[in-house]
């Protein structure tokens, strides 16, 4: 056995990258990409290009791609390598496995076949954007990636309506324009956001203002680069009859009568019913 690779009992270790500045890595991390007898990653491209900045020789060892693309394939061959007594570090893309990010199936399937699982964390994107944003931090609700239809994104953001926590997304930064535009509908203009961009890295920015500021600030300009979106807590406070109406008003400009009493009754968290009964009134009085 080789004496750089005799420290890690057999099992799966969950690398946390860095998600810009190779300083990022923790020492940890190096300790186990340096002794583990495998090496699987989401970008095995990436992941090669960190080792040669770190100085951590792959040797002879197999570096295996990992993504979602062949997943179910490649699952049963990094199984039967912990099987056979080998440790294996999964490694993602940028920052921490597990968070929107292929190793969950990964890490799932090795528990279930009774492998030892343990991480060697480290960065986060959303983590990060957090810490920079100074948005509140004291409760937050990860939501991923939101969905690429307008309609779909618009149902997902008015569920999370009331939820008091800062929301966090990432998001692609060509779509970046029009999930601000649909979240300041879906959650209300004036709701406090930041747009958080390359962190760590050269060009590192961080944009706050109001949802409403932040969509017309992006709606002709896509940024580069990657991108987290916070947004501010919701609250539990009754919609005023007027703000109803209001809110009626503009989604039946986009949307059929049945199509925007269910939303807007569901980003509000009200019944359905008496909306739908002043949705039919407003539309009447247009004619």
């Amino acid at each position: 056995m080789n004496p750089e690779r005799s420290g890690l009992v057999p099992g799966l270790y969950l690398v946390s990258t860095p998600i810009g500045n190779a300083r990022d890595i923790t020492l940890r991390a190096i300790d186990v990409l340096r002794a583990a007898d495998v090496l699987a990653a989401e970008d095995t491209r990436s992941l090669k290009r960190l080792m040669e900045i770190l100085g951590i020789p792959l040797g002879d060892r197999p570096c295996l791609a990992y993504h979602d693309h062949n997943g179910a394939k490649m699952r049963p061959r990094l199984m039967a390598l912990m099987a056979e007594g080998k440790s294996v570090a999964y490694a993602s893309e940028a920052g921490t496995p597990m968070i929107s990010d292929p190793g969950f199936d990964l890490a799932r399937a090795a528990r279930g076949e009774g492998h030892l699982v343990t991480a060697a964390p480290g960065v986060s994107a959303v983590v990060t954007a957090l810490t920079l944003a100074g948005l509140p931090t004291d409760r937050f609700l990860f939501a991923g990636f939101l969905p690429n239809a307008k309609g779909a994104r618009r149902n997902a953001l008015a569920a999370l309506k009331q939820e008091a926590a800062t929301l966090a997304f990432y998001e692609s930064p060509k779509r970046l324009g029009a999930m601000l535009a649909d979240a300041a509908m879906a959650l209300g203009g004036a709701r406090r956001a930041a747009v958080c961009r390359e962190l760590t890295k050269k060009f590192e920015e961080v944009r706050e203002g109001t949802l409403e500021e932040l969509a017309e600030v992006y709606a002709e300009t896509p940024p580069k680069g990657e991108i987290v979106v916070l947004i501010g807590k919701g609250d539990s406070e009754k919609i005023s009859e007027s703000d109803l109406e209001d809110e009626l008003s503009a989604a039946l400009d986009e949307m059929s009568v049945r199509d925007a009493a269910d939303y807007v009754a569901q980003a509000n968290g009200i019944a359905r019913r008496p909306v739908y009964q002043l949705a039919l009134k407003l539309a009447k009085a247009r004619g």
